[in-house]
Protein backbone atom coordinates (compact mmCIF):
# COMPACT_ATOMS: atom_id res chain seq x y z
CA UNK A 1 0.00 0.00 0.00
CA UNK A 2 1.29 3.45 -0.90
CA UNK A 3 1.73 6.08 1.79
CA UNK A 4 -0.51 9.11 2.06
CA UNK A 5 0.94 12.22 0.48
CA UNK A 6 2.07 14.82 3.01
CA UNK A 7 0.21 18.10 2.46
CA UNK A 8 0.54 21.51 4.14
CA UNK A 9 -2.45 20.57 6.33
CA UNK A 10 -1.24 17.09 7.32
CA UNK A 11 2.43 17.96 7.83
CA UNK A 12 3.14 17.72 11.57
CA UNK A 13 4.73 20.85 13.01
CA UNK A 14 4.79 19.72 16.64
CA UNK A 15 6.78 16.52 17.37
CA UNK A 16 7.02 15.53 13.68
CA UNK A 17 8.85 12.31 14.59
CA UNK A 18 5.53 11.02 15.93
CA UNK A 19 3.90 11.37 12.53
CA UNK A 20 2.91 8.39 10.39
CA UNK A 21 1.63 8.48 6.82
CA UNK A 22 1.55 4.79 5.92
CA UNK A 23 -1.89 3.33 5.28
CA UNK A 24 -1.30 0.28 7.47
CA UNK A 25 -0.84 2.44 10.58
CA UNK A 26 -3.70 4.80 9.73
CA UNK A 27 -6.14 2.00 8.91
CA UNK A 28 -5.29 0.06 12.08
CA UNK A 29 -6.20 3.10 14.18
CA UNK A 30 -9.43 3.75 12.27
CA UNK A 31 -10.44 0.10 12.53
CA UNK A 32 -10.05 0.12 16.30
CA UNK A 33 -12.09 3.24 16.96
CA UNK A 34 -15.87 3.49 17.22
CA UNK A 35 -16.19 7.28 17.46
CA UNK A 36 -14.83 10.19 15.46
CA UNK A 37 -15.23 13.95 15.83
CA UNK A 38 -16.28 15.89 12.74
CA UNK A 39 -15.36 19.57 12.54
CA UNK A 40 -17.11 21.94 10.12
CA UNK A 41 -18.37 25.49 9.71
CA UNK A 42 -22.01 26.22 8.94
CA UNK A 43 -24.27 29.22 9.43
CA UNK A 44 -21.12 31.21 10.16
CA UNK A 45 -20.24 29.16 13.25
CA UNK A 46 -17.78 26.32 13.92
CA UNK A 47 -19.05 22.96 15.19
CA UNK A 48 -17.41 19.72 16.30
CA UNK A 49 -19.78 16.75 16.49
CA UNK A 50 -18.94 13.26 17.81
CA UNK A 51 -20.44 10.37 15.88
CA UNK A 52 -19.97 6.67 15.15
CA UNK A 53 -17.71 5.82 12.23
CA UNK A 54 -16.36 2.82 10.34
CA UNK A 55 -13.89 2.26 7.53
CA UNK A 56 -14.30 0.34 4.31
CA UNK A 57 -11.37 0.42 1.92
CA UNK A 58 -10.22 3.99 1.36
CA UNK A 59 -13.32 5.59 2.85
CA UNK A 60 -14.51 6.54 6.31
CA UNK A 61 -18.28 6.28 6.75
CA UNK A 62 -20.68 8.02 9.13
CA UNK A 63 -24.45 7.92 9.33
CA UNK A 64 -27.26 9.75 11.06
CA UNK A 65 -30.68 11.30 10.68
CA UNK A 66 -31.04 12.97 7.31
CA UNK A 67 -32.40 16.07 9.09
CA UNK A 68 -29.42 16.47 11.44
CA UNK A 69 -27.05 19.41 11.04
CA UNK A 70 -24.04 17.12 10.75
CA UNK A 71 -25.45 14.95 7.97
CA UNK A 72 -26.79 17.95 6.05
CA UNK A 73 -23.28 19.39 5.99
CA UNK A 74 -21.64 16.09 5.04
CA UNK A 75 -23.98 15.20 2.18
CA UNK A 76 -23.69 18.77 0.84
CA UNK A 77 -20.04 18.15 0.08
CA UNK A 78 -18.78 20.90 2.39
CA UNK A 79 -15.16 20.67 3.51
CA UNK A 80 -14.70 18.99 6.89
CA UNK A 81 -11.98 17.81 9.24
CA UNK A 82 -12.33 14.51 11.08
CA UNK A 83 -10.28 13.29 14.05
CA UNK A 84 -10.10 10.06 16.04
CA UNK A 85 -8.05 9.33 19.15
CA UNK A 86 -7.24 6.12 21.02
CA UNK A 87 -5.94 6.74 24.54
CA UNK A 88 -3.38 4.11 25.54
CA UNK A 89 -1.93 5.31 28.83
CA UNK A 90 -1.20 8.03 31.38
CA UNK A 91 2.44 9.14 31.27
CA UNK A 92 3.46 10.23 34.76
CA UNK A 93 6.72 12.15 34.73
CA UNK A 94 8.92 13.49 37.53
CA UNK A 95 8.00 17.07 36.68
CA UNK A 96 4.61 18.62 36.04
CA UNK A 97 5.80 19.94 32.67
CA UNK A 98 6.56 16.52 31.18
CA UNK A 99 3.36 14.70 32.12
CA UNK A 100 1.64 13.39 29.01
CA UNK A 101 -0.48 10.58 27.59
CA UNK A 102 0.26 7.75 25.20
CA UNK A 103 -2.13 7.87 22.28
CA UNK A 104 -2.77 6.99 18.65
CA UNK A 105 -4.63 9.55 16.58
CA UNK A 106 -5.65 10.24 13.00
CA UNK A 107 -6.69 13.54 11.42
CA UNK A 108 -8.40 13.71 8.02
CA UNK A 109 -9.45 16.52 5.70
CA UNK A 110 -11.77 16.44 2.71
CA UNK A 111 -15.30 16.49 1.36
CA UNK A 112 -17.68 13.63 2.05
CA UNK A 113 -19.82 12.02 -0.62
CA UNK A 114 -23.45 10.99 0.01
CA UNK A 115 -24.40 7.33 -0.32
CA UNK A 116 -27.85 7.57 -1.88
CA UNK A 117 -28.54 4.33 -3.76
CA UNK A 118 -30.64 2.13 -1.41
CA UNK A 119 -28.64 -1.04 -2.00
CA UNK A 120 -25.32 0.74 -1.36
CA UNK A 121 -26.72 2.48 1.71
CA UNK A 122 -28.04 -0.80 3.09
CA UNK A 123 -24.64 -2.42 2.52
CA UNK A 124 -22.91 0.44 4.34
CA UNK A 125 -25.24 0.14 7.34
CA UNK A 126 -24.67 -3.61 7.38
CA UNK A 127 -20.93 -2.96 7.51
CA UNK A 128 -21.47 -0.68 10.51
CA UNK A 129 -23.52 -3.26 12.44
CA UNK A 130 -20.99 -5.98 11.61
CA UNK A 131 -18.19 -3.69 12.79
CA UNK A 132 -19.88 -3.32 16.18
CA UNK A 133 -21.04 -6.93 16.56
CA UNK A 134 -19.90 -9.39 13.87
CA UNK A 135 -22.72 -11.76 12.93
CA UNK A 136 -25.57 -9.57 14.23
CA UNK A 137 -26.93 -8.31 10.91
CA UNK A 138 -28.34 -11.69 9.94
CA UNK A 139 -30.26 -11.89 13.25
CA UNK A 140 -31.97 -8.50 13.21
CA UNK A 141 -34.69 -6.87 11.14
CA UNK A 142 -33.12 -4.95 8.24
CA UNK A 143 -34.05 -1.32 7.61
CA UNK A 144 -37.33 -0.61 5.87
CA UNK A 145 -37.53 1.65 2.83
CA UNK A 146 -38.86 4.42 5.08
CA UNK A 147 -36.02 3.99 7.57
CA UNK A 148 -33.43 4.03 4.79
CA UNK A 149 -34.93 7.23 3.41
CA UNK A 150 -34.77 8.87 6.85
CA UNK A 151 -31.10 7.89 7.29
CA UNK A 152 -28.22 9.67 5.62
CA UNK A 153 -24.90 7.93 4.99
CA UNK A 154 -21.77 9.82 3.97
CA UNK A 155 -18.36 8.53 2.90
CA UNK A 156 -15.18 10.58 3.31
CA UNK A 157 -12.46 9.55 0.83
CA UNK A 158 -9.22 8.96 2.72
CA UNK A 159 -6.78 11.08 0.73
CA UNK A 160 -5.47 13.85 2.99
CA UNK A 161 -4.65 11.96 6.18
CA UNK A 162 -2.01 11.77 8.90
CA UNK A 163 -1.53 9.72 12.06
CA UNK A 164 0.31 10.76 15.21
CA UNK A 165 1.43 8.38 17.93
CA UNK A 166 3.07 8.77 21.32
CA UNK A 167 4.30 5.68 23.15
CA UNK A 168 6.84 4.75 25.78
CA UNK A 169 7.91 6.13 29.17
CA UNK A 170 8.09 9.76 30.29
CA UNK A 171 10.86 11.95 28.92
CA UNK A 172 12.19 13.99 31.82
CA UNK A 173 14.92 16.59 32.09
CA UNK A 174 18.18 14.81 32.81
CA UNK A 175 18.60 16.38 36.25
CA UNK A 176 15.11 15.19 37.28
CA UNK A 177 15.82 11.48 36.85
CA UNK A 178 17.38 11.41 40.31
CA UNK A 179 14.23 12.71 42.02
CA UNK A 180 12.62 10.14 44.39
CA UNK A 181 9.29 10.33 42.52
CA UNK A 182 7.50 7.37 40.95
CA UNK A 183 7.41 7.78 37.19
CA UNK A 184 6.11 5.57 34.43
CA UNK A 185 3.05 4.68 32.39
CA UNK A 186 -0.40 3.62 33.58
CA UNK A 187 -1.94 1.65 30.66
CA UNK A 188 -5.54 2.42 29.73
CA UNK A 189 -7.78 -0.01 27.87
CA UNK A 190 -11.36 -0.06 26.60
CA UNK A 191 -13.41 -3.17 27.18
CA UNK A 192 -16.96 -4.44 27.38
CA UNK A 193 -18.80 -4.71 30.69
CA UNK A 194 -21.42 -7.26 31.67
CA UNK A 195 -24.28 -7.27 29.13
CA UNK A 196 -27.52 -5.73 30.45
CA UNK A 197 -30.59 -7.37 28.87
CA UNK A 198 -33.46 -5.24 27.67
CA UNK A 199 -36.28 -5.75 30.23
CA UNK A 200 -38.74 -6.13 27.34
CA UNK A 201 -36.77 -8.85 25.57
CA UNK A 202 -38.68 -11.98 24.64
CA UNK A 203 -38.37 -14.74 27.27
CA UNK A 204 -35.66 -17.37 26.87
CA UNK A 205 -33.73 -15.28 24.33
CA UNK A 206 -30.15 -16.55 24.39
CA UNK A 207 -27.18 -14.24 24.74
CA UNK A 208 -25.35 -14.41 21.38
CA UNK A 209 -21.71 -15.45 21.29
CA UNK A 210 -20.63 -12.20 19.65
CA UNK A 211 -21.81 -10.37 22.80
CA UNK A 212 -20.59 -12.80 25.45
CA UNK A 213 -17.15 -13.00 23.82
CA UNK A 214 -16.49 -9.27 23.71
CA UNK A 215 -13.24 -8.46 25.57
CA UNK A 216 -13.62 -7.26 29.14
CA UNK A 217 -11.65 -4.31 30.53
CA UNK A 218 -8.19 -5.37 31.69
CA UNK A 219 -8.91 -4.10 35.23
CA UNK A 220 -11.83 -6.53 35.65
CA UNK A 221 -9.80 -9.64 34.88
Amino acid sequence: MSDFEVTPRTKLKRAPKRGHFDRETVYAILDETLVCHVGFVTEGRPFVIPTNCWREGDRLYVHGARTSRLMKVLVSGAEVSVAVTLLDGLVLARSAFHHSVNYRSVVMFGRAEPVEEPEAKNAALRAFIERVAPGRWDQIRPPTATELKATAVAALPLTEVSAKIRSGPPIDDEEDYALPVWAGVVPLTLGAGKPQPDPRMAPDTALPDYVSQLPEPATSR
